[in-house]
């Protein structure tokens, strides 16, 4: 029986990232997309095109209940891997996707290409996938279950992630009511913050108290941001909590 939903992941994928040659943009522009939303990614991970380890790491996020957002490797070079890396994962074949290969055949037309075998291998996924519309190329990515496809190129995967969001998560948008408030403690160590973090959480049941620490630079000196994220009502008042107790140890800070 598939778990219960637990959170949102990503998977990041190709050689040219994990090696350094390309800098990744999907993290941050998945980022902002959930959190538009008021939703907020729980994990990430970065693999090279190593199709043992894809399938093992599918394997693993299709058995969590997790929405997952893969990018890359839905191609047909050699070292594309996702495809199959997910069939296997989840123990069925790939097939040419009627939708997908619909797809693939109207684009050719519009650029004058003949159709090949390689180019219909664009479209075949894990069956009973559901086919992603790309509009940048109209060819699709796919998603199986709650695990969504895409490809490595920003150009096409962003909007198609937002319209993987749009489609079938918006029963999600600010479901949650959170808010997330800070301050900054001007020379602060989070040594001397810890028994008043420890007492904030415990005393709020559910509620994420979190610090940064800051060495200081040219132009902000050194400190420690410390906060409070949750549900709101229980914010403002472990806030009082922590400025209170903030100014009672003899630091000075700063609302942020």
């Amino acid at each position: 029986m598939k778990a219960k939903t637990d959170g949102w992941g990503a998977v990041i994928i190709g050689d040219e990232i994990v090696r350094g040659k390309r800098r990744d943009g999907h993290f941050a522009k998945l980022v902002e997309l959930l959190a538009a939303r008021g939703l907020h990614l729980d994990w990430a991970q970065y693999i090279g095109d190593d199709r043992d380890r894809l399938v093992d790491t599918f394997r693993r996020t299709l058995a969590s209940g997790d929405i997952v957002f893969s990018f890359g490797g839905i191609g047909v070079t050699p070292d594309d891997h996702t495809r199959q890396a997910a069939a296997a994962a989840a123990g069925i074949d790939l097939v040419l996707h009627p939708d997908a290969e619909r797809e693939i055949r109207a684009r050719m037309a519009e650029t004058k290409q003949g159709i090949t075998p390689a180019r219909l291998e664009l479209g075949c996924f894990p069956a009973g996938s559901r086919i992603i519309p790309n509009p940048y190329n109209r060819i699709p990515g796919f998603s199986l279950g709650d695990h969504h496809f895409l490809p490595g190129f920003p150009e096409m995967s962003w909007p198609m992630a937002e319209w993987v969001l749009e489609t079938y998560y918006r029963d999600r948008f600010h479901a949650v009511a959170e808010l997330e408030r800070a301050i900054r403690v001007w020379d602060g160590m989070e040594g001397h913050l810890l028994e008043l973090m420890r007492s904030v959480e415990a005393n709020y049941p559910g509620l994420v108290v979190f610090s940064l620490p800051c060495f200081g630079n040219d132009t902000l000196r050194r400190h420690v941001e410390l906060g409070a994220r949750g549900a709101p009502e229980q914010v403002g008042a472990a806030m009082s909590v922590i400025e209170a107790e903030v100014a009672r140890l003899g630091f000075d800070f700063e609302r942020i």
